[in-house]
């Protein structure tokens, strides 16, 4: 059976490997990861099997938010190398067969970059680049009766202003920020360092494009493009009305009234046809997707969507809380991704990335570590996307143990955390760290564990974050000398996709929609004539309790062979049998 070539695309048959720069490999002693420390590790990530690199920022950049601050979209900040080091990075995964995906950050800048500078100083070139407006006006009466506080936006107690609408940040508090040199209120989504660009100027539209072509011209593959759901901004910048959003606000700022426009647009005027783009989804739908995806909507090639993260939110608080999910729930979401988009899009696959906790420590078992992590992997190369690893999944890395909030660095987790206290939501010092424990961003962002050593193999230096006390344990050293490990088992299941059009191509239905623990389904390619000429199918207990299967009508008996499983050894006959903790197989049907 082949695939014809008109839905075939090279980004569809790759698995991605995502590399936080600063966290990923030392070779300077600073204990800040650095790109010849991805050089350095390019036949590792060759020996594994992976098609492509994404890179995490390493513009010039403050480091306000590790990166996502840019102040030169076409500088490398020399904590990280030079370009001449990126360079032989390209180079380098070029030759080796890989491809290079960057990141796009085009919602905002830091303050630091110059189009900021200029505006803030009222230059007439760029005073229009960012957001900007007046204030609204407080009446004494409010301020006296106590209903007012010029201290929560940053101003003298003689201050009669608030911002321009209620809308908050993705990092807590006002999305406004006051500027005492232009007079005005400057819109910010994220950190108060972070101002959005405004892209209703045509200019600001212009300059991104062409550097974006820059990019292109110097070899990239690809952009993976940040919240790019954000860049329309509704005339009027009217208050939140939805009490449910995310954050106050995004009903009218996630997925504006011109977002599709200026999607289109960056694919016309500044993205070659074979390159892949992948965008980061704030909310979105399936059939806002599928306006995003492909020629006949915006040119996009896939997108992350962030509804399987949201299933362990709190009921109350939003990201910033902790609450029960279900296999089950877990199941119907995706399986809803899946059925929604065959045919008319391409799914982003992945449980963990530099912004979420690990996918080991939150959706599998700690105790059974390997176990959980493989079941986790086998579900995410057996369904229809393109997988994505992040550094250390491949090993099976587990969220850190904070102790202290002085072991914290990001941003989002210490402003969060702030407000939060500021509204009594802790108890106690205890509430906060396992909150923090559980969701902060960090714990993605600890050192890769190379090697058992005292500082992991990451670095000579002091590293930027504390090294997770299991290194001992959980390292690349150890896993590949083992040939049961995590990373074996990863470079199997990289090579079965390689290997089997079905896995990328065919079809998904579930099998079992109502069984609470087992999660199973086939994937199916069918011929020009639609009989089928493959299917395979993918059994997972998702517990760490033993669980009865009964195969469904039309796949008991029916195997020719296990194409991969996590226990080693197991029978070729789909039938009634006990599966064990986090047990997962995968069969070519007949």
């Amino acid at each position: 059976m082949t695939v014809p070539d008109h839905e075939r695309a090279w980004w569809k048959e790759s698995v991605v490997y995502q590399i936080y720069p600063r966290s990923f490999n030392d070779t300077d002693g600073d204990g800040v990861g650095d790109i010849p420390g991805v050089v350095e590790k390019l036949d590792y990530l060759d020996d594994l099997g992976v098609d492509v690199v994404w890179l995490c920022p390493v513009y010039e950049s403050p480091n306000v938010d590790n990166g996502y601050d840019v102040a030169d979209y076409r500088a490398i900040l020399d904590t990280f190398g030079t370009m001449a080091d990126w360079e032989t990075l390209l180079a380098g995964l070029h030759s080796r067969g890989m491809k290079l995906i960057m990141d796009l950050v085009v919602n905002h800048t830091s303050d630091e970059h110059e189009w900021f500078v200029d505006s803030r100083a009222g230059d007439p070139e760029y005073e229009d680049f960012y957001v900007w407006r007046d204030g609204e006006a407080v009446p004494e009466s409010e301020y006296e009766a106590g209903l007012y506080d010029p201290a929560e936006y940053g101003l003298p107690r003689d201050a009669r202003e608030r911002p321009p609408n209620d809308w908050e940040s993705f990092f807590g508090g006002p999305a406004w920020t006051w500027d005492e040199g232009r007079k005005e209120w400057y819109l910010h989504l994220f950190d108060e360092r972070q101002p959005d660009l405004d892209w209703e100027n045509a200019d600001v539209r212009e300059e991104v494009f062409e550097m974006m072509e820059w990019w292109f011209d110097k070899g990239i593959d690809g952009f993976r493009m940040d919240v790019i759901n954000l860049i329309s901004k509704p005339e009027g910048l009217p208050d939140g009305e939805d009490d449910e959003a995310i954050v106050r606000g995004a009903d009218k700022f996630v997925n504006g009234p011109r977002v599709h426009e200026y999607v289109r647009a960056i694919h016309d005027e500044a993205v070659p046809d074979d390159a892949m783009t992948v965008g980061e989804m704030v909310e979105m739908s399936v059939d806002e997707a599928k306006r995003f995806l492909g020629d006949d909507g915006d040119g996009m090639s896939m997108a992350f969507n962030f509804d399987h993260m949201r299933l362990d939110f709190g009921p109350d608080g939003g990201r910033w809380s902790k609450g029960e999910w279900s296999v089950r729930e877990l199941k119907e979401t995706i399986t809803r991704w899946q059925v929604g988009l065959d045919g008319e899009g391409w799914n982003s696959l992945y449980l963990n990335n530099h912004d979420e906790p690990r996918m080991v420590s939150r959706f599998g078992s700690e105790a059974y570590r390997r176990e959980s992590a493989t079941l986790l992997a086998t579900l995410l190369y057996t369904l229809q996307g393109t997988p994505y690893i992040y550094q250390g999944e491949e090993i099976g890395m587990t969220n850190y143990p904070f102790e202290s909030l002085e072991e914290v660095r990001d941003v989002d987790t210490l402003r969060n955390v702030e407000e939060l206290e500021r509204k009594g939501r802790f108890t106690s010092d205890g509430d906060l760290l396992d909150l923090v424990r559980y969701r902060s961003r960090d714990n993605a962002r600890t050192p890769m564990q190379w090697s058992a050593g005292p500082t992991a193999g990451f670095t000579d230096g002091e590293p930027w974050l504390p090294v997770n006390p299991n290194k001992s344990e959980v390292n690349v050293e150890s896993a590949r000398a083992d040939a049961s490990s995590i990373w074996h088992y990863y470079r199997d299941l990289i090579d079965l996709r390689h290997d089997e059009d079905v896995l990328v191509y065919g079809t998904y239905d579930l099998l079992l929609p109502e069984h609470d623990r087992l999660w199973v389904y086939t994937r199916t390619l069918r011929d020009a004539e639609g009989s089928v000429a493959e299917r395979t199918l993918t059994v997972l207990n998702f517990g760490s309790e033993a669980v009865e299967f009964e195969p469904p009508t039309g796949v008991a008996g029916e195997a020719d062979e296990v194409l991969i499983a996590n226990y080693g050894e197991v029978n070729t006959t789909v039938e009634a049998e006990t599966l064990r903790p986090w047990e997962a197989r995968v069969y070519r049907l007949r």
